[in-house]
């Protein structure tokens, strides 16, 4: 039942369709569609998916606070491996929604093949605001909203589909963080794809194919479109949009290390100096060298408690 759209929508080999007109969003939807990131291979199934997710910390631990019964929303999900991974093995309702229609049918095909039922497919542009207000229980947006032609909007638009009580992570691409990605990004332009083979230490140790190679280095180089920006920034978006700060990788306050596993915990927002330093530190270490992607997690307030 598709009760969480409030505009008039085609299905389209059973995929929710709208119509996408914005010339930006297009930019990314003929990205993805020559490269789409990540494919699948003729083998996968729901354990090689179940295996793939429990591998990434960070999807797991989200999955296992969702719990059950719950509506959850994925915000850019590609070929929606992660929203499959979501939804194998529990009661929940899983929104996967993405502007680029030939991603969208990968995890469609290999959702009916899986007999996968608790998966709806929505290929939309999130500009077009085509979301109910305050339906899920849970929003995941990590590495989509950089890719957007106004990312606070996007946010903004996403947030309103967020129930009262109910928590949003967003994973972003940090403006200190990012810094080893944007120089190696400069340097490959002059000395070749083959620099990055050399001198990018997450690519050097992917064991994947020489085509699922070049759709991680296109995806992680040479989008159409990027941003970047700062933990401070992130909190004036919850602010604006009555969302209560919960954690963050790398966190706000002063401490060099953030669990996963305690991710979902609140914590403080720390001081501007504590933050700053945070950030710097992700040019040293492995948040920094796997792309500065950055995580926060916020919590929708109850009309109740929005002071």
């Amino acid at each position: 039942m598709s009760d969480f759209i409030k505009k008039p929508f085609n299905k389209n080999n059973n995929i929710i369709s709208f119509t996408i007109d914005d010339k930006e969003t297009k930019k990314v939807t003929e990205f993805y569609k020559t490269t789409p990131f990540p494919n699948y291979k003729s083998d996968d199934n729901k354990q090689t998916i179940l295996n793939k997710g429990d591998k990434n910390q960070l999807a797991k631990q989200f999955k296992k606070f969702i719990g059950y019964k719950k509506k959850v929303l994925e915000l850019g999900c590609g070929t929606g491996q992660l929203s499959i991974y979501f939804s194998i093995g529990t009661n929940n309702k899983i929104v996967a929604f993405d502007p680029t229609i030939e991603s969208l049918t990968l995890a469609k095909n290999f959702s009916e093949k899986n007999e996968i039922t608790n998966i709806e497919f929505v290929n939309a542009d999130i500009f077009d605001d085509v979301l109910v207000n305050e339906y899920f229980d849970f929003v995941w947006c990590n590495g989509v909203l950089h890719h957007t032609k106004n990312p606070y909007k996007a946010f903004e638009i996403v947030a309103r589909s967020l129930k009262q009580n109910g928590y949003i992570l967003i994973g972003l691409y940090n403006k200190i963080g990012r810094l080893r990605t944007i120089m190696r990004k400069y340097l490959s332009k002059i000395f070749g794809v083959k620099f990055l083979e050399i001198f990018d230490p997450t690519l050097k140790n992917l064991k994947i194919s020489d085509e699922e190679r070049k759709a991680w280095i296109n995806d992680q180089y040479f989008h159409p479109i990027e941003s970047i920006h700062t933990l401070d920034e992130v909190l004036n978006w919850f602010k604006k949009n009555d969302i209560e700060y919960i954690n963050s990788i790398p966190s706000c306050e002063f401490k060099m290390y953030q669990s996963v596993e305690s991710l979902f915990s609140k914590k403080s927002i720390g001081s501007l100096y504590s933050r700053i330093i945070n950030q710097i530190s992700m040019i040293f270490n492995k948040l920094g060298s796997d792309g500065g992607l950055f995580i926060v997690i916020g919590k929708k307030k109850t009309k109740n408690n929005l002071n």
